[in-house]
């Protein structure tokens, strides 16, 4: 059977990693001098809470070809067969150093490796296909070609409460022209060919709820949508409960935003991802 792999900024959770029988490869967060593996040494919970209340900024780092090469070492063990599905290169190097990483298997495995041009839910819809499929038995090219097609069948918004996150980190890209505005907005962003764009400022975080609703209600073949929160699960309750008449439960995938996109991202994020059917 094909193994899926991924890296944490997919934000796919233990129990679905383990249920799918999906690798996650952390990525790392350092506050100082003190470093993290995403989701394993730090949980999002504690993240968030370090991130509010510490006089230190994190920052982030990939995970290295080494850290991917003994993960592919050990799955070839068991297959002949891994997909391997990675955060957008523009906004990582993890790509690089998983493609890296291949070139370090001695073992005879046939190892795909693909930039989703996504991140967090977006990037989680891909992995949780994928994973489905080769369950079903599908073989690595049918997987592979499938993920490749699917990408630009998937469509992300993210609220925000402030995109200060985003130019810390250098990953703010054209939503730049949101900045240094004098009100207090709720910025929506989208993500377009591996880089984050500028949809519209919402005056509140209803309205901002709103725009997130009525996206999702403007598909009219929906195959599953990811929905996620940092720090307000009440928020992300209301949002699934606003969406349950839109789209079936069972095609609705929550998670929490992982500390090294939550790095980027801020606490209040508030974020849908929409696969349409093909």
């Amino acid at each position: 059977m094909v193994k899926v792999v991924t890296d944490s900024c997919s934000d796919i959770t233990p129990q679905l990693a383990q249920e799918l029988g999906i690798t996650v490869v952390p990525l790392y967060v350092q506050f100082g001098d003190e470093t993290y593996r995403d989701n394993v040494d730090l949980s999002t919970k504690e993240f968030y809470h370090k991130l509010e209340t510490s006089k230190i900024h994190p920052t982030t780092s990939t995970a290295t070809p080494a850290d991917f090469a003994e993960i592919f070492t050990k799955l070839a063990e068991e297959t002949k067969e891994i997909l391997t599905i990675t955060l957008s290169e523009k906004f990582s190097a993890t790509y690089a150093a998983a493609l890296q990483g291949k070139t370090m298997v001695t073992k005879d495995c046939h190892i795909e490796v693909i930039d989703s041009k996504l991140v967090a839910g977006a990037q989680m819809l891909l992995v949780i296909l994928a994973a489905k499929m080769a369950q079903t038995g599908a073989n690595l090219e049918q997987i592979a070609d499938w993920v490749r097609r699917a990408i630009s069948r998937v469509h992300v918004r993210m609220s925000f409460d402030t995109l200060e996150y985003l130019r810390r980190g250098g990953r703010i890209g054209k939503a730049q022209a949101f900045l240094g505005s004098l009100l207090k907005v709720n910025p929506v962003l989208g993500i377009k060919d591996g880089a984050t764009f500028p949809i519209a400022r919402s005056r509140s975080r209803t309205q901002a709820m709103d725009l997130l609703v009525n996206f999702v209600r403007g598909f009219s073949q929906i195959e599953a949508v990811a929905i996620e929160d940092a720090t307000t699960p009440d928020d992300l309750e209301a949002l699934a409960g606003r969406l349950k008449d839109v789209v079936p439960p069972e095609r609705i995938h929550r998670s929490n935003v992982s500390p090294v996109v939550g790095t980027h991202v801020g606490p209040h994020v508030l974020a849908v991802a929409v696969l349409e059917e093909e």
